[in-house]
């Protein structure tokens, strides 16, 4: 019979199963609510709105996520890393992906044909994480092949979506809008942010950089 211990570990390990990450740094991963600093008032909504989100999230039934937007290093991707650990605690599997580096992989996938099983992974996960969307070199493409029917199959299924970036809606659909070429696609991009407007909460956090206490 296992002892308190062994099953410890055994849920310990079950849980990281459940978290999925793609180019995202181990602190981020190993998030936790309890380490987050609350000392800063502008962060306090943030917290307290996606600590609510996981502990009364229901994937498959409703598609309401969390957008949260603001300066770099102020804790947005340690946020959501300590909502994937909160999610797992449910037996909630989510999928945590840093976008810029999952758009450049998956143009990589196309000789070894392995971008629907790439695009699939993130349509279907019970909870999907982008983190910096709006830092990738966006193209027509990756928004309207790639970016496009991800959104639009989770948002069909009632599946959340929780986002970090630096740009607000306005901001990011203009990002969207541009192609490299230099042509403005304005129609594609609005469809985009329909598909994230209408099915988030957004949030502004603000404060001192963290990241600079590392340098």
């Amino acid at each position: 019979v296992p002892c308190a211990y062994q099953r410890q570990v055994e849920q310990d390990a079950h849980r990281k199963k459940l978290i999925k990450s793609h180019h995202i740094p181990s602190e981020i991963l190993e998030g936790s609510f309890r380490q987050f600093d609350q000392t800063d008032a502008d962060r306090l909504d943030a917290f307290h709105a996606v600590l609510q989100f996981c502990v009364t999230v229901k994937p498959g039934e409703d598609p309401m996520g969390i957008y949260l937007y603001g300066p770099l290093g102020v804790g947005k991707s340690y946020l959501l890393g300590a909502a994937a650990n909160k999610l797992a605690e449910r037996n909630i599997a989510s999928y945590m992906v840093y976008l810029p580096e999952f758009i450049r992989e998956i143009k990589g996938a196309i000789m070894e044909q392995k971008v629907e099983e790439k695009i699939e992974a993130l349509q279907t996960v019970p909870v999907l994480i982008l983190d910096d969307i709006g830092a990738e070199t966006i193209s027509p493409w990756a928004r309207d092949e790639i970016l496009g029917p991800i959104l639009q199959y989770r948002v069909a299924h009632h599946l959340p979506t929780l986002y970090t970036s630096n740009y607000d809606y306005d901001q990011l659909e203009e990002h969207l809008s541009y192609s490299q070429k230099g042509g403005i696609e304005q129609l594609k991009a609005k469809r985009i942010m329909e598909r994230i407007r209408h099915y988030t909460r957004p949030f502004f956090m603000n404060g001192p950089n963290r990241r600079s206490r590392f340098k």
